[in-house]
């Protein structure tokens, strides 16, 4: 099972590393610093686990559910998880091939930093999606207000 609170806490946690990393990586300097380089692998790390935990233990009797707005509704969100792993794989390809060096590849950093800016914007997107819009419906149609699954 897993409780509204632990998907918060998910989403709070993903918040935070965003809002450090989106200041550290203005400076290009940062790119090369090893305690980044470890935060960014953490904030990738987690918002990998998050959308596999959602995928894993929200969707699945909602997909069948007899509305067609909530199907549609759960349909967004899972093709909006597809979409944000696709664009974290191509950010990691681009810029981190190898996730266990102690930098980023930045050799534009101005067109780094706008794809890091984009990225970040989407997941926070879907961090606010999630509470204003995926747990309401879950509550409403699981009748449970502690535990999402």
């Amino acid at each position: 099972m897993i409780s509204y609170e632990e998907l918060n806490r998910q989403n709070d946690r993903i918040t935070e590393l965003s809002n450090v990393l989106i200041t550290l990586l203005k400076d290009r300097s940062m790119c090369t610093n090893s305690a980044c380089c470890e935060i960014f692998s953490t904030f990738v790390e987690q918002v990998k686990d998050h959308l596999d935990v959602i995928d894993k233990n929200l969707y699945g009797d909602l997909l069948s559910h007899a509305d067609g707005e909530v199907k549609n509704v759960v349909d967004n969100f899972m093709s909006g998880s597809q979409e944000i792993r696709r664009i974290t794989n191509r950010y990691i390809k681009d810029w981190c091939p190898n996730m266990s060096a102690d930098s980023l590849s930045v050799a534009n950093h101005e067109r780094f930093y706008a794809d890091t800016e984009k990225m970040f914007a989407l997941i926070l997107e879907r961090i606010q999606d999630e509470s204003e819009k995926l747990y309401p419906l879950v509550r409403k149609l699981r009748g449970d207000m502690e535990y999402a699954a």
